[in-house]
């Protein structure tokens, strides 16, 4: 049975779960009915940071426009444009034996495409869930529902994985950004134009 997180709640990984090494990192939405008349595009993205809490460079950026990083450790597998439909809207996967020694953190965001623009915001934005499954075995092994606290934000760090020695934790974070995916991206270490 997969373990339900609360905001802020950190809990071991790999320790509990010998051998896992391959996971599939699933992140869902529901949107609110508005009458905005744009349709809403969220985006799962994973920041791979150093112990900085920064990337290396932009290629450390896994989204729908840099899906795989040079390692192999972290494979985005697409961007979902309208959030329709059950389960898991977009996936990463992770492969923890790939991941590079100099790598601290993978951090799990979202963010709402053009969401200034389209008066969009995460208030607009209901049953967001973060989840850990292991690949091999098809089994969640944890899962964070962030609640509806979000009102004008429009970027969410939603949860990270992070070393903890020789061992991997997982962190619920949901914690909120206004400025969308620059801001982000500012707050990551790297510079949009």
């Amino acid at each position: 049975m997969a373990i339900s997180l609360q905001k802020g709640q950190k809990v071991d990984l790999t320790k509990t779960n010998p051998g896992l090494t391959k996971l599939v990192v699933g992140l869902g939405w529901d949107t609110n009915k508005y009458d905005g008349g744009s349709a809403f595009d969220l985006d799962a993205a994973a920041f791979v940071l150093a112990e900085s809490g920064k990337v290396g460079d932009d290629k450390d950026f896994i989204f729908y426009g840099n899906l795989k990083h040079s390692s192999e450790s972290v494979v985005h597998l697409g961007d979902n444009l309208t959030g329709d439909g059950d389960g898991d809207d977009e996936q990463i996967k992770i492969d923890l034996s790939k991941v590079p020694a100099n790598v601290q953190r993978i951090s799990f965001t979202v963010t709402i495409y053009d969401g200034e623009t389209r008066k969009q915001n995460f208030g607009m934005v209901s049953n967001a869930f973060i989840r850990i499954l292991d690949e091999d075995k098809n089994v969640e092994l944890m899962r964070y529902d962030l609640g509806e606290e979000f009102s004008i934000e429009t970027a969410v760090v939603v949860a990270e994985l992070y070393r903890n020695g020789a061992e991997w934790k997982f962190n619920a974070i949901g914690s909120g950004f206004q400025g969308g995916l620059k801001a982000l991206c500012g707050n990551f270490g790297i510079d949009v134009a």
